[in-house]
């Protein structure tokens, strides 16, 4: 008695047909966007945090980075757990640098730069960058025995700035606006530019607002009366959140993540914690409230780079 061959070919057509689905159902499963991709086949998102950008990234325990922009990339990291509908993502702080934060992007090593970082348009061609979290002011932060007022006394004094921040293209900026004659000496980090105004080898040193005075929180007492934050302001810039760029899917969760934040009232919270309360490790506080153009970013957000 002969076999019937039709239940055979049924079944290698149905093989055929899934053989040749496969690559089409592992592409519609797949997202779109390259980083949740990468996220969501390694169960593991890379955080890139600051070891000393007080408040927004830094060491508050050993190994441990807290600060607004971890908490922020934290509600980021839980959404993007739930868009992938993973039971577990496994969340992973890697130490970063203003010099290195590109590369590390750019390579994968890190999915998220979750520290001070300002967006411009020239970084805007190489990065991805969330809507703004934080606008900072650029000051100078002097000895009040130096007998420097404004900006103007500044004229033939050396100032220290922080290699790979935007803080010293505004300071040259800035002085040849107003004519006036200053050298910068740059530092590798916020800590060694403030040891170089500690022992008098610069007249100034030049960061952004929040950053000048979480420095000052970090000094003793007694130094801390020594200093004061010239009312001049360079320039204004926004922070963002910064991602690779060409991935608009990925983009979109971060901001959506924001703006919700925003709009449910948690991001104020959020702020307040770091920037008019006592924060870790010390219980020193910035008393830097919210700004009139932060607010009006909350209401109609944006990407805007400087």
């Amino acid at each position: 008695m002969k076999a019937n061959p039709r239940p055979v070919l049924r079944a290698l057509l149905a093989a055929t047909c899934v053989f040749l689905l496969a690559p089409a159902l592992r592409a519609e499963e797949a997202p779109a966007s390259p980083t949740l991709a990468k996220i969501r086949d390694a169960m593991t998102v890379y955080v890139g945090y600051r070891e000393a950008a007080v408040p927004f990234s830094y060491l508050i325990a050993a190994g441990e980075a807290g600060g607004f922009a971890i908490d922020l990339c934290r509600h980021v990291t839980d959404a993007i757990q739930a868009q992938l509908k993973l039971p577990q993502l496994a969340v992973v702080q890697v130490p970063t640098t203003p010099g290195a934060r590109q590369i590390m992007l750019e390579t994968g090593t890190i999915d998220l730069d979750c520290g001070a970082t300002t967006n411009t348009e020239q970084r805007q061609r190489d990065l991805g960058f969330s809507t703004t979290i934080f606008v900072a002011g650029i000051q100078a932060l002097v000895s009040k025995d130096a007998g420097i007022r404004s900006f103007a006394d500044l004229q033939d004094k050396t100032v220290a700035t922080v290699f790979g921040t935007t803080a010293p293209a505004y300071l040259a900026s800035a002085a040849a606006r107003q004519g006036l004659q200053l050298r910068q000496r740059g530092s590798r980090d916020q800590a060694a530019a403030l040891q170089l105004l500690l022992r008098g080898e610069v007249a100034a040193l030049v960061l952004d607002d929040a950053s000048l005075r979480s420095l000052v929180l970090q000094l003793a007492a007694s130094d801390r009366e020594r200093f004061v934050l010239l009312d001049d302001r360079f320039a204004f810039e926004p922070y963002a959140i910064a991602f690779r760029r060409h991935d608009p899917q990925f983009k979109k969760l971060v901001d959506q993540t924001l703006t919700g934040l925003m709009q449910s009232g948690e991001f104020a919270r959020i702020y307040d914690r770091w920037f008019t309360s006592p924060i870790p490790p010390h219980g020193g506080n910035l008393n830097l409230p919210m700004g009139d153009a932060l607010r009006q970013l909350m209401l109609t957000p944006n990407d805007r780079g400087a």
